[in-house]
C-alpha cells in the first residue's frame, strides 16, 4: 500500500439502507424509519443513501427498490440516492434504464446507478421474477453494456430509452468476489465491494481493480467505495447488546430461515449452537464489522481505512430500535466532523 494513507475524516461516509422489518412491525413502518433516517443522515453530512435488492426475504422491504429510492429522494433534498444494488439478472435492461431515467429526470444529479450479478435470492425466487428472462449471472457484462447502451443519445438505435437517452447517471459495479472487481476495471467504473459480508475477499478484490483499472470518459483513476457493519452506541457494552440483532439476522441466513429483524438479546448462547456461533462470527468478526463506543468505532474506522485505502466508505446498521439505529449513525456524524 502507498503511503499517502487517508484518514477516516477525509472521505465521503455513505448508508446502506436494507429498510428493515422489525419483528412485531410492517413495511409501512419500515419506509416511515428510512426517510426519517435518510432526512437525519442527510443533516450529518452522509454523502449518499443507497437500497439494495433482496427478494423473498420477510425482514427487508426494500424489493421494490427503484420506488423507495424515488421515495427517498423526494424527501430529501441534497444527499445522492441510488442503489446498493439492482440485481441486472432479475431485470430486462430497459427496464431499468427507463425506470433510472425517470429518477434522474425528477432528482437531476441526484441518483446512482449500483448494479450487482447476483439475483440476491434462491432459485425459486429467481426463477418467479424472470421467468420470461433466459439470463444468468454470466451474462452480466452484456447486460451492462447493453443498460449503458440505452443512456447514449444514439438517435439511430432502434428502441431507445424514454427517459434515459442522453442523462448522465453513474453506473456503479458490485460485488462481492472478483468478477464484478475485474469487469469494473476494465470498464473504468467505480466499484463498491460487500465487505460487510464477504470480508475475505476485500484485499484481492480491490487489487484485482486497482491494478487492472483502465481509464475511461467517466474516470481517470480507480474510485472503491467499501461496505462496513457499524453498531455504534454510547458504550462498549451497549453498542454489543444493539449487536446482537444483527448476530440473529445473520443466524436465520445461515440456517436458511430468513426472518424479520429480532429485538436484541443479553445472551446469544441460549440462542445458537457452538457450530452456528462459529459460522457467524466468521462474518461478524471482521475488520468490516465494528461494534463499539465512539472511541472504539474511530479506532477500529482508522485501522480498517489504513489497510484497504478505501475511498469511501458505505455504512449499514442493522439495529432494532429505530432511535438507536439514529444514534449510531449520528455518532459516525460526529466523527466526521
Amino acid at each position: 500500500m502507498s503511503t499517502n494513507t487517508k484518514h477516516f475524516n477525509n472521505i465521503p461516509f455513505s448508508v446502506l439502507d436494507l429498510a428493515p422489518i422489525n419483528e412485531g412491525s410492517n413495511a409501512g413502518q419500515s419506509y416511515k424509519n428510512t426517510v426519517d433516517l435518510a432526512q437525519h443522515v442527510e443533516k450529518w453530512g452522509f454523502h449518499r443513501y443507497w437500497l439494495a435488492e433482496h427478494h423473498n426475504m420477510p425482514g427487508i422491504a426494500s424489493s421494490a427498490t427503484s420506488v423507495v429510492i424515488g421515495h427517498v429522494a423526494g424527501a430529501t433534498e441534497r444527499i445522492r440516492v441510488g442503489s446498493g444494488g439492482i440485481m441486472l439478472p432479475n431485470h430486462a435492461s430497459m427496464v431499468i434504464a427507463e425506470q433510472f431515467g425517470t429518477l434522474e429526470s425528477l432528482y437531476p444529479g441526484r441518483i446512482d446507478l449500483g448494479l450487482g450479478r447476483a439475483p440476491g435470492s434462491d432459485q425459486a425466487t429467481a426463477y418467479a421474477l424472470r421467468r420470461t428472462l433466459n439470463t444468468t449471472p454470466e451474462d452480466f457484462p452484456q447486460q451492462v453494456e447493453e443498460l449503458e447502451s440505452y443512456f447514449y443519445p444514439d438517435s439511430s438505435a432502434r428502441v431507445r430509452a424514454y427517459p434515459g437517452t442522453g442523462l448522465d447517471i453513474p453506473i456503479w459495479l458490485l460485488g462481492s468476489s472478483g468478477f464484478s472487481a475485474r469487469l469494473a476495471a476494465l470498464k473504468g467504473l467505480p466499484f463498491s465491494f460487500a465487505s460487510h459480508f464477504s470480508p475475505d475477499y476485500t484485499l484481492p478484490a480491490l487489487r484485482i481493480y486497482r491494478d487492472h483499472f483502465q481509464p475511461s470518459e467517466k474516470m481517470d483513476k480507480p474510485y472503491a467505495m467499501l461496505g462496513v457493519n457499524i453498531v455504534a452506541a454510547d458504550t462498549d457494552e451497549h453498542a454489543h447488546y444493539l449487536a446482537t440483532s444483527q448476530q440473529q439476522q445473520f443466524l436465520s441466513i445461515t440456517r436458511g430461515q430468513p426472518s424479520k429483524l429480532q429485538p436484541p438479546v443479553e445472551n446469544m448462547d441460549e440462542i445458537w449452537a457452538p457450530h452456528e456461533k462459529a459460522a457467524v462470527q466468521k462474518t461478524i468478526d471482521s475488520p468490516a464489522t465494528i461494534i463499539g463506543s465512539p472511541e472504539t468505532v474511530k479506532q477500529k474506522l482508522e485501522a480498517f481505512i489504513k489497510e484497504t485505502e478505501a475511498d469511501e466508505l458505505i455504512i449499514n446498521s442493522q439495529i432494532f430500535h429505530h432511535e438507536d439505529r439514529l444514534r449510531s449513525y449520528e455518532i459516525i456524524g460526529e466523527l466526521m466532523d
